[in-house]
């Protein structure tokens, strides 16, 4: 691309000026950058960008870059970066990366074009008459949302986002150019406030590394994370790097020596290979110190080399070389060839007793692997399947980011969009199997219902068990690499709202709330109703509110209509009397009677009645599993997002730590006098070990009209005294009272006491 002398530079009129003047229509200049180096204030060259795109982009397209080039300098004239440099300068250093990924001429234009709408007010349709839809498109999706109103930084943050993760799902090029947008920032990041930088750099170890892992951009992803690591532990980061530089000459002569064994071994079995020593990143040397309790001569311990192969069969012919070389670690050894990572990546590890019985750890591949693991999804743009097939990390990315949509279609707010892909961004893996030997990557933890949801949303919402290596087991069991996993479902069963505590993917987390969101609307809606008015008669207001107030309200607090807020109440989403407080600010002037206040004008509310339960109110209200209240204790409700008022004892400790926490998520519950069921109740009963002694407290649970639901015992059978634990069912605590009275009673019961959290 030969751009002429006034394209090399920033043009004459932004190099003279030493302030930040304007164009009539431009916006001042952007707080939320920061300075990258440039040869000179004032100037910004694009011979570097010129040379990259000329070697693999057609004259054609050399061309348009070059059109978008000078629209966006023509744009960005007058505004400056932070050091005072022009701030056309971050366009270029934008697009510069994009090339180093060899990105195609519409990503690289986008590059160049990526702030012209948010910083300059250029409309969409101009974008789309000057450089077409598709670059038009790939520019929206890279801005933000400035012009929408949000009631909070963290809601705005959120809902930008959840956009720009939607629009990478339709085109992946979208976060590419954001990534390398984000990199250029976070490598000049020195000039902004203290403050700001932390919270960039917070915002940027959250989503855009996990993002960066997720999509195999390796070499993207160490830098992030070195550079968030250096804003977020300023003096953390200068230590490190000062140890790491002073081992870095006493480790030399060890690696030299591990270094030409290996290519020697290598060499005389007749495998062409590159070897290369790796050192780790700050970050990662911190990391394993921090989750290790390590020191840091323990983590520098462990030498890193890497060996590029030139077939795949001599990946594994290398692998035995070094294990006759030196002996293999047990249990240190991950075949990521057989089964590659959710992001593409392949290679073998292993880790091997070196020299002076260090540990080294050696990575093997081939060139392809090598360049998909260093490269990652950005690796396709210029080496294609002849054919135009999707390679296989394609398909696994086109399928991650088909999730996102899905998920998108589930979810109500953005933050909660947020907060399911933030889950399945981080990479610590599972591998299971489906009957078929089909294998399925997993989070680490997930369950057998987080595999159920994965197969198919219908699948997981009428689930009723796993069966895990042929033996049936709950839906809450945790998978294991290497596990065969079975469904079992029903057109009966229906998510329940205690789902949501153990599953651990994004897309079954969705699909629960969603399921319990339209489901048991109507339900929720009479729950939400009732605790705002309870809250409204506490502020002495009518729980009828005017319809200019209404229309006020709802305006406000972005709700479609008064039964949309009821819900969101009933489901624990909003807080009724957080939403009875903001009635009373709106409705302070034509309300007849004020509630009292306190010295300092704060509202006094008046104690809430007790919401009334019976036990049976389906899944808007539900009794905890850490306690299980019975009629007759004493309990507490809690609000918990989406799954409605949870109820327990209220002396049940998780109760307790949590009312502490956030006591406004708390109200008074009550049983109704007119309960007619049995309930679970949970009891622990210390026995002589000796024969019999089961059977006949089992006989005298029965006898006192109690229904045995679980029981279970201690392993160990030599012990003097055993304990069993039942969980059974009864009318209320005279009930029970009356029970454990008869099982006392019982000659080989040493002690019975019913168990809580």
């Amino acid at each position: 691309m030969n751009l002429t002398s006034t394209d090399s530079t920033v043009s004459a009129a932004t190099a003279q000026r030493g302030d930040t003047p304007r164009t009539p229509n431009q916006r001042p200049t952007r707080q939320d950058s920061s300075a990258a180096p440039a040869p000179a204030p004032g100037v910004a060259s694009v011979s570097r960008l010129s040379e990259q795109l000329a070697e693999y982009l057609t004259p054609s397209e050399l061309k348009k870059v070059k059109e978008a080039y000078r629209f966006s300098d023509e744009k960005h004239l007058g505004q400056m970066r932070k050091s005072g440099e022009p701030y056309i300068s971050h366009p270029i250093a934008v697009a510069e990366i994009c090339a180093e990924w060899k990105l195609d001429a519409q990503a690289i234009m986008a590059a160049l074009l990526h702030d012209v709408m948010e910083d300059q007010d250029v409309r969409k349709d101009e974008l789309i008459e000057r450089f077409g839809a598709p670059v038009a498109s790939l520019v929206d999706g890279l801005s933000k949302l400035d012009k929408i109103e949000f009631q909070t930084q963290i809601e705005m943050q959120a809902e930008n986002f959840r956009k720009m993760l939607l629009a990478m799902a339709r085109d992946v090029r979208v976060i590419l150019v954001k990534l390398a947008d984000r990199l250029h920032n976070m490598r000049t990041l020195g000039h902004m406030d203290a403050h700001k930088r932390r919270r960039i750099a917070r915002e940027t170890m959250d989503v855009y590394v996990p993002i960066a892992h997720r999509l195999g951009l390796n070499n993207l992803y160490r830098e992030l994370q070195d550079l968030s690591f250096s804003h977020l532990y300023p003096v953390r980061y200068r230590t490190l790097g000062k140890a790491v530089k002073a081992a870095r000459g006493n480790r030399r002569e060890v690696v030299s020596k591990i270094m030409d064994a290996v290519k020697n071994t290598l060499a005389a079995t007749g495998i062409q290979a590159e070897v290369y020593g790796r050192e780790k990143t700050l970050f990662g040397i911190y990391r394993k110190m921090r989750n290790k309790h390590l020191s840091f001569s323990q983590v520098l311990d462990v030498y890193g080399f890497r060996i590029v192969v030139d077939s795949f069969a001599n990946c594994y012919v290398a692998l035995g070389t070094l294990h006759a070389l030196y002996k293999p670690m047990p249990g240190k050894f991950k075949d990521y060839i057989a089964i590659p990572k959710l992001n593409g990546y392949q290679s073998l590890h292993t880790t091997l007793i070196g020299p002076y019985g260090t540990p080294v750890e050696f990575q093997i591949r081939t060139a392809d692997m090598h360049r998909v693991a260093e490269s990652g999804v950005a690796a396709h743009w210029l080496y294609k399947n002849d054919e135009g097939a999707l390679t296989d990390l394609q398909q696994r990315t086109h399928a991650w980011l088909q999730s996102l949509l899905d998920i998108q279609k589930q979810t109500g707010d953005s933050a909660e969009f947020l907060e399911h892909v933030k889950v399945d961004l981080f990479p610590d893996s599972v591998y299971v199997f489906t009957p078929k030997s089909k294998i399925i990557s997993l989070p680490r933890g997930a369950t057998a219902l987080d595999f159920a949801y994965t197969i198919h949303t219908d699948i997981g919402d009428h689930a009723v068990e796993g069966i895990i290596n042929h033996e049936h087991v709950p839906l809450r069991t945790e998978l294991r690499n290497g596990d065969i996993v079975e469904i079992v479902s029903s057109s009966d069963a229906r998510p329940s709202p205690t789902w949501l505590g153990f599953v651990r993917t994004g897309k079954a987390r969705s699909a629960i709330r969603h399921h319990l969101r339209t489901i048991n609307r109507s339900e929720s809606v009479a729950l939400g109703r009732d605790l705002l008015a309870q809250a409204l008669e506490a502020l002495s207001l009518s729980p009828d509110l005017p319809a200019p107030l209404a229309e006020r309200l709802l305006k406000e607090s972005s709700a479609k209509s008064l039964e949309d807020l009821h819900a969101d109440i009933g489901v624990g989403k909003r807080m009724a009397t957080l939403v009875a407080r903001h009635i009373f600010g709106l409705a302070e002037n034509v309300t007849g009677s004020a509630p009292a206040v306190d010295d300092q004008g704060e509202l006094i509310p008046t104690k809430l009645d007790p919401v009334v339960i019976t036990g049976s109110e389906g899944t808007a209200v539900h009794l905890g599993q850490c306690c299980l209240p019975i009629p007759g204790d004493s309990m507490y409700g809690q609000f918990r997002r989406d799954q409605g008022l949870t109820v327990h004892a209220a002396d049940c400790d998780i109760a307790k730590r949590q009312r502490a926490k956030e006591p406004e998520r708390w109200t008074e519950v009550v049983w109704s006098p007119e309960v007619n069921r049995r309930f679970d109740c949970r009891i622990k009963v210390l026995v002589h070990n000796e024969k019999g002694a089961l059977a006949r407290v089992a006989a005298e649970l029965g006898e006192s009209d109690a229904n045995i639901v679980h029981v279970s015992m201690d392993d160990d059978k030599d012990q003097v005294m055993q304990q069993l634990r039942f969980t059974v069912q009864v009318e209320d605590r005279i009930h029970l009272a009356r029970l454990m009275r008869n099982v006392r009673a019982i000659p080989s019961v040493a002690r019975i006491l019913r168990e809580r959290s």
